[in-house]
């Protein structure tokens, strides 16, 4: 089934309801959002756009943004979001891999564009004649059609496409409101993150909900002007990288606001560090869910729940409040050694997943492919462990993992440490070759603690292996667009 579907059965039931929001301004009601998208949909089609076709969408976060993808699902073409803050020739790259027929964009963005050859058609979206009748019905597609093509985000090498169907997307919308949070009519979906990450992805069951979507009128995210929208609105739910949730606590807590409106922040993408996420929902209260997911699996290998985020009663809420949950519904999750059989609870390995929301393939990667899917199995990179409850906790990415001497350091453990420091900000821990152990132990630190205040932290929580050899002061760490610090280049510091 074309998700587009969902749009229209909401907007042929409740044609009034408020749908698209530019901040505190209504863009469009339901009607107006469908019969907007079908005018993209009718567009496309005059421009040769078929099944199957890839169009891109280049645009920060706007109403317009939400118009054109269900324009594109609608003429049974598949969208392919770009990141607005990546570099013209990372763009270019895109289009071209993906072969999409044209991308849409605006006059600011697609000024980047042309200085570069690029081999789509570039099209700005405000010329579009949105306001014009076409009587254009969804084009037909399965489950297994291509939906969306998302493009990792690239911190080592260059970007894969990871091929999302119509079916792993409806999969995942129905599995968030069994796993994650339940949504209605009455609630608010605001986007600060980026609409060509997880925040886009979740639209789809608010759309099938009718609920209100708002992007900031920065079109991006400030901590103040989410806490004045959650007020305005109220039932507000969104999606932040771990790096937001600290920037929303430091904001709340300096405007003394207690978030009021805000219903549910989900956050993933990231390590989310159980300082960071203790002092967030003290201040905020039972509002917080966690996810993990991969651009492979979107948004569904596990989710903590809101009730497990701030469970301070049972005797392992420290362990579970470091986890990442329990598998979600639609999916198998295994732990599994080096020779691929499944290992015990509490040993670690390589997380693997496997269920209707995981990717078929990379785009017109084969190679790649074949090493991440094996045996019916996605291969995540992820080093996590599960205990006998089914939580599931992460301990870090395979190509992380740092070897000392034989004996393997997992970064993440290193960082929570450090950051139990009250004057350490950020951190992150990477290895540097060494002669004699194989690699050492390297912490780059946002903050004022002193190497010998840090030193005696890690040896009264750690083993001495564990400890960093060095530590290396930076104003702020090297992070992605999504938020994601780039050890790649910490590496490369060294």
């Amino acid at each position: 089934m074309n998700l587009s579907h969902w749009l229209i059965r909401t907007a042929a039931h409740t044609p009034t309801r408020p749908a698209l929001f530019r901040g505190t301004t209504q863009v469009a009601d339901y009607a107006g959002f469908e019969a907007r998208a079908r005018a993209i949909a009718g567009w496309l089609v005059t421009k040769d756009v078929r099944s199957g076709d890839r169009v891109a969408i280049f645009l920060t976060n706007t109403p317009e943004y939400l118009v054109a993808l269900y324009g594109i699902w609608m003429a049974g073409a598949a969208v392919v979001p770009i990141n607005a803050k990546l570099h013209g020739r990372e763009v270019a790259f895109i289009l071209e891999n993906a072969q999409a027929k044209l991308v849409f964009t605006d006059a600011v963005l697609g000024h980047s564009l042309k200085e570069i050859p690029v081999t789509a058609q570039v099209v700005d979206l405000c010329e579009v004649e949105t306001d014009r009748i076409f009587d254009t019905a969804p084009i037909a597609r399965s489950a297994d059609d291509l939906a969306w093509l998302f493009y990792t985000s690239g911190t080592t090498g260059q970007p894969k496409g990871v091929m999302i169907t119509h079916g792993m997307l409806m999969a995942m919308a129905l599995s968030y409101s069994v796993d994650v949070d339940h949504v209605s009519a009455e609630d608010t979906a605001l986007y600060a993150a980026p609409l060509s990450h997880g925040a886009g992805l979740y639209n789809v069951m608010h759309v099938r909900a009718g609920a209100r979507h708002v992007c900031p009128a920065s079109a991006g995210f400030d901590a103040g002007e989410i806490l004045e929208l959650a007020a305005h609105f109220g039932r507000v739910h969104m999606f932040a990288a771990p790096t937001m949730v600290k920037r929303l606590t430091e904001g709340a807590k300096a405007a003394r606001s207690r978030g009021e409106g805000l219903r549910t922040v989900v956050y993933g993408g990231g390590p989310m560090y159980v300082a960071d996420i203790v002092e967030a929902s003290e201040w905020f209260g039972p509002v917080f869910v966690q996810i993990y997911g991969q651009g492979e699996c979107p948004m569904a290998v596990s989710s903590l729940s809101r009730e497990d985020v701030m469970d301070r009663d049972h005797p392992d809420w420290q362990a579970r409040l470091a986890s990442v949950g329990r598998a979600q519904s639609v999916v198998e999750v295994q732990i599994g050694g080096p020779d691929g059989v499944a290992l015990p609870a509490g040993q670690q390995g390589e997380i693997r997943v496997r269920g209707p929301v995981v990717m078929p393939a990379y785009w017109r990667n084969a190679q790649a492919t074949a090493k991440a899917l094996q045996d019916g199995w996605l291969m995540t990179g992820d080093i996590g462990s599960m205990d006998d409850a089914g939580y599931l906790t992460l301990t870090d990415r395979s190509k992380d993992v740092i070897i000392t001497g034989g004996s393997n350091v997992y970064p993440r453990e290193v960082e929570e440490v450090l950051l139990s420091h009250p004057k350490v900000q950020e951190v992150s821990v990477v290895g540097r070759a060494h002669a004699e152990w194989g690699e050492e132990v390297v912490a780059f630190v946002v903050g004022s603690a002193s190497d010998a205040a840090l030193d005696a932290l890690c040896l009264e929580n750690i083993a001495r292996f564990k400890r960093p050899k060095t530590y290396i002061r930076l104003r702020e760490l090297p992070k992605n667009n999504y938020g994601k610090v780039l050890k790649t280049e910490l590496r490369e510091m060294l």
